[in-house]
């Protein structure tokens, strides 16, 4: 696995575009590699007022074009691409790790009728967000002291997916940060490949974790 930075220049059209329509970035992502289309992680972290595309893959990908549309300076240097099975082999059960997780926390509520499917809905106060977060834990290999763990954003993503007839989309980006234990170090490392929640496509989903050091991956 690899794990893939770049800065975005927000001064780009694009890139603002891409800021309020993920899918966009989506569609960009999937032609930077060869092949067909697979489902790759990936998120926008903002930090000191800087915007960066993190992206995690099986391949390592080739931004060029990504990074003349998006990118900071236009060109490969713009981008920097690293190995991250170092970072997973070094997952053990009862270790301890500082983490970020940008998901679409969501609930299901009963149909009101007999034979319609439940609807989903979006968790919108702090409150059951992290609720949703502490429920996940377990299954997913980590557990969390709630008092170590805050919503840190929750902000409305809406755009449109699709070809000509394009269907609308409303997601919920939330975005945690905190510590966590692993307890159980192979459930975990899937976690950190595969993510955690609905909207993997559109930016969300993506956990990455750094030592209490500082030792950073993401």
């Amino acid at each position: 696995m690899y794990l893939t930075r770049m800065e975005l220049d927000v001064g780009k059209r694009d890139t603002r575009k891409g800021l309020l329509s993920p899918s966009i970035f989506h569609g960009a992502i999937e032609s930077s590699f060869p092949g067909g289309r697979e489902r790759r992680l990936w998120r926008v972290d903002e930090f000191q007022g800087r915007y960066y595309l993190l992206l995690l893959s099986a391949q390592v990908p080739d931004l060029s074009l990504m990074a003349e549309q998006f990118g900071s300076e236009g060109h490969e240097r713009s981008w920097k691409t690293k190995a991250y099975d170092p970072l997973l082999d070094r997952i053990k059960q009862g270790s301890t790790w500082q983490f970020r997780l940008t998901a679409n926390p969501t609930k299901s509520v009963c149909p009101s009728q007999p034979g319609k499917r439940g609807e989903v809905h979006a968790h919108i106060t702090p409150a059951h967000q992290l609720q949703w977060l502490l429920d996940r834990c377990e299954r997913h290999g980590f557990t969390v002291d709630p008092e170590e763990v805050n919503v840190t954003k929750s902000q409305w993503q809406r755009f449109y997916k699709g070809g000509q007839q394009k269907k609308p989309v409303t997601l919920l980006s939330v975005t945690f940060e905190g510590i966590l234990t692993v307890t159980d170090a192979e459930c975990f490392r899937k976690t950190m490949v595969g993510g955690l929640g609905r909207g993997k496509a559109f930016g969300l989903g993506l956990m990455t974790i750094m030592g209490l050091r500082g030792n950073a991956y993401g």
